[in-house]
């Protein structure tokens, strides 16, 4: 077992202080009775479903649903199952067991966790960055889906027909673009779906460099997404653990309702078919597997530090391995199912306009906001769809917020708990008015492209980056041997040999790979055909390059504040800190309990039981606080025997028959 220093002089994990004894029971709960300045108890789920609940509702997101699906039809279709897999296997569960581990094994956030690899603390500023840019923009998504939710509580749905105000001529409703094709007619179509979310929703402007007016409306969805985010988080993982019940479960009532309505509709067949055909010709190109890598990475939350926070508040000896398998396989079962519903759907679409199913696949908010709204109004209760529908994207998009907030605040709460472990309700409500103030931009008529150039740069190659150094650290500098012992320490047994060989070989190596391909097939920011301007594209790559940064710099801080010439700082800096260890969760060891006595007597001795019975008023063990052994005492006999006789003989005095043995009543 690695040698673990946070047992060694840790007055937080250690027994009752020596001495304790001898105190009256009011004074030990006094001592006990935390201060103000002490930090309060750790959180811990309720239940272990609260935890599965939360990591599937974290990783089941809007991803699954607007990116998945169309990244299948891009490269192959069922032939980019085969890219998806391997980097599942070989990249994305191994690091996501190494988050589960470590936020597990100490019971700390993203910050103090770290403290395992001082020069590697970066990598939990990294993370907290990371997830900070994404709060911003994930919840003017959020805010996009009240936006459309609220309404579709209406008879016809206002994307339904052409003649609003915000229709131009151009606009085509889906029955008159078989007359225009049959007529012969060039023209180029733009359906009611369309320019309702662009003209109506979002008012868009030509560039980002237009910031425009406010849009109030999408202001107040995004206060209240804020507003809703905080309430289901100011009591920690308490009031989280319950709101899940409903959030992660609701998508996947709704995806099989959607399925079901799909796959009896004319035309899904064609759109699944579409979805599933492989080109076995795509696995050539590098692009794919690039896709299926970040898809991987994105879609399971690794690098975010979500994963790490979420197991911090695990019990000591859950089953960490079987959840780093069994979460990860379901979140990509997810993906897969929600392509058959997306896609039995977009064919249908195609079927009702008369063109094909390629003609109408988008990603991104061009699915979830123009295509699929335009499918609801081809069904029958159309409203009803829609209210499903963008109710599901809003739960969706809830879970995945819930997480990523949460591991800003409990990374903060766990590297300073004496200042902020009993404001966390403040800082979280300070943290939120901030954030929506910083999402404002994203509320004018540049809102969609602020929302685009973020999602674009902010989690992007900074995630490959980030996980990589995590597998060199925590394989490479932390050791594996040590990293497995702790493992053992949870579950009772080390990790197998595949997961030592890809956390030290395989997975850094894939992560390599992609982050130099991101960087040959670079391309900058655009929304909708509309190119960046530079200092557009700067901002970004900023966003992207503020987490990374992290990495060395505070790699150069911790090498600062260690002692000795620079080999000996390196040395130091590699070694955990001696806070490091198990959380407090953990099976304590026994402490070597040494009764004292002041009686001159060994405790095996039957002399000293006397001497007890002398010295508390004949009730045995209360002078030395023990129990005493069997003893026989003929053994005594025979050592007083012999003894007296030696004294007799010597001083000439042996009387016969004189029985020495003062002790034979005993």
């Amino acid at each position: 077992m690695a040698e673990n220093p946070g047992f060694v002089g840790d007055d937080a994990r250690a027994g009752p202080i020596k001495g304790s004894f001898n105190k009256e029971p009011e004074e030990i709960k006094a001592e006990e009775k935390p201060g103000d300045d002490d930090a309060p108890v750790r959180d811990q789920w309720d239940a272990k479903v609260e935890f599965l609940l939360s990591m599937i509702g974290y990783c089941v997101g809007l991803g699954n649903v607007w990116r998945f699906p169309y990244l299948c039809y891009r490269n192959g279709g069922g032939a980019f199952l085969i890219p998806y897999v391997i980097m599942l296997v070989f990249a994305g569960i191994p690091m996501f067991f190494i988050e589960l581990t470590l936020g597990q094994y100490a019971g700390l956030g993203s910050l103090p966790v770290w403290n395992c690899i001082p020069i590697l603390k970066g990598i939990g500023w990294a993370m907290c960055i990371i997830s900070a840019w994404t709060c911003i923009y994930y919840n003017m998504i959020i805010a996009w889906a009240l936006y459309y939710l609220f309404a579709s509580f209406t008879s016809v749905l206002p994307w339904h027909h052409c003649g609003h105000w915000w229709n131009s001529d151009r606009c085509v409703e889906s029955w008159g673009v078989a007359n225009r094709t049959a007529n012969g007619t060039n023209f180029t179509r733009i359906g009611p779906s369309e320019e309702y979310w662009h003209v109506r929703v979002q008012q868009i402007s030509s560039s980002i460099s237009e910031t425009g007016k406010m849009n109030w409306e999408l202001t107040l969805c995004l206060l209240l997404a804020w507003i809703l985010v905080f309430l289901c988080l100011f009591k920690g993982v308490k009031s989280t653990g319950k709101v899940v019940y409903i959030t992660a479960t609701f998508p996947y009532i709704i995806l099989v309702i959607l399925l079901i309505r799909g796959a009896t509709l004319p035309g899904a067949r064609d759109g699944v078919l579409f979805y599933i055909t492989p080109d076995l010709n795509k696995l050539r190109q590098s692009q794919v597997w690039y896709d299926a890598a970040s898809q991987i990475f994105y879609s399971i939350g690794i690098a975010f530090g979500g994963v790490l926070t979420m197991s911090s508040y695990n019990k000591f000896d859950n089953n960490c391995q079987r959840d780093a398998i069994a979460i990860p396989l379901i979140n990509c079962g997810t993906s897969v199912f929600a392509g058959f519903a997306v896609f039995s759907f977009l064919g249908f679409m195609a079927h009702e306009l008369g063109v094909e199913v390629k003609d109408v696949v988008a990603t991104g908010p061009g699915l979830v906001f123009i295509a699929y709204p335009e499918a609801l109004t081809l069904l029958p209760a159309s409203p009803f769809w829609a209210i499903c529908l963008f109710f599901m994207l809003f739960t969706l998009g809830l879970d995945s917020m819930f997480v990523t907030l949460e591991t800003i605040i409990t990374a903060l709460v766990d590297e300073f708990p004496t200042v902020l472990a009993r404001r966390k309700t403040w800082l979280l409500l300070a943290f939120c008015i901030v954030m929506f103030f910083l999402g404002l931009t994203q509320c004018t008529q540049a809102g969609v492209y602020w929302v685009t150039l973020m999602d674009w740069y902010a989690a992007g190659f900074c995630l490959i980056v980030t996980a990589f150094f995590m597998a060199i650290g925590i394989s490479w500098i932390y050791g594996i041997k040590r990293f497995s012992s702790n493992i053992k320490d949870m579950i009772g047994h080390e990790p197998s040999l595949y997961f030592k060989i890809c956390w030290m070989f395989v997975s850094p190596a894939l992560m390599l790979f992609i982050f130099i391909f991101s960087l040959v097939t670079y391309t900058p920011v655009e929304y909708n055909g509309v190119t960046y301007p530079g200092w557009g594209v700067t901002l970004g790559l900023l966003m992207a390059f503020s987490s990374i940064i992290a990495i060395p710099l505070f790699a150069i801080l911790a090498l600062y504040n260690q002692e000795g010439s620079f080999f000996e700082r390196i040395r130091a800096s590699c070694r955990p800190t001696a806070s490091w260890g198990p959380s407090k969760s953990a099976p304590q060891p026994e402490e070597e309990v040494t009764y004292k006595t002041d009686s001159p007597y060994p405790l095996y001795d039957p002399r000293s039981l006397q001497y007890d019975l002398s010295r508390s008023n004949g009730v045995p063990g209360l002078a030395n606080g023990t129990k005493f052994p069997l003893y026989d005492p003929r053994s005594l006999e025979e050592e007083r025997a012999s003894k007296s006789s030696k004294e007799q003989i010597a001083n000439g005095d042996v009387r016969e028959g004189h029985d020495n043995n003062v002790f034979t009543a005993v």
